[in-house]
């Protein structure tokens, strides 16, 4: 099924997500940065699941970054890394920053367009987190 640019959405705005979160919420184990980096990220996946949301994917800082320790005032530290994992990402699943779409049809797009076709190691295999991902 195709991703619905225009999906209609349950809140009044579409949540940020940065395109490689889509992907790191799938292997996400409660390791983290810091506590509140991990409590957050629970947060946010156990919120997309349950509530499939509308999304709208960015290259700037999102709903997961809030508790980052590398987002400084808004913008990634890591920005020029994680920023080719985004660029990846929007890639192989046709898209574009910008775009919006429900979470479900994102997620599902991310599993079977990357991580279940073998893409995960050339998106982001030099992720520092990659050894829990690449199992």
């Amino acid at each position: 099924m195709p991703i619905s640019k225009d999906s209609p959405h349950k809140t009044a705005e579409p949540l940020p997500l940065r395109p490689h979160h889509l992907l790191c919420t799938e292997f996400f184990k409660g390791y983290g940065y810091s506590d509140g980096f991990s409590a957050n990220m629970s947060e946010v996946i156990s919120m997309l699941n349950a509530d499939d949301p509308a999304v709208t994917l960015t290259a700037g800082t999102d709903i997961i970054c809030r508790k980052c320790p590398h987002n400084s005032g808004g913008r990634c530290d890591s920005c020029e890394k994680v920023g080719g994992y985004d660029l990846a990402v929007l890639e192989l699943l046709w898209l574009c920053e910008g775009d919006t779409a429900l979470w479900s049809e994102l997620k599902k797009a991310a599993q079977e367009k990357i991580i279940s076709a073998g893409k995960l190691l050339s998106v982001c295999g030099d992720c520092q987190w990659f050894y829990i991902c690449g199992k």
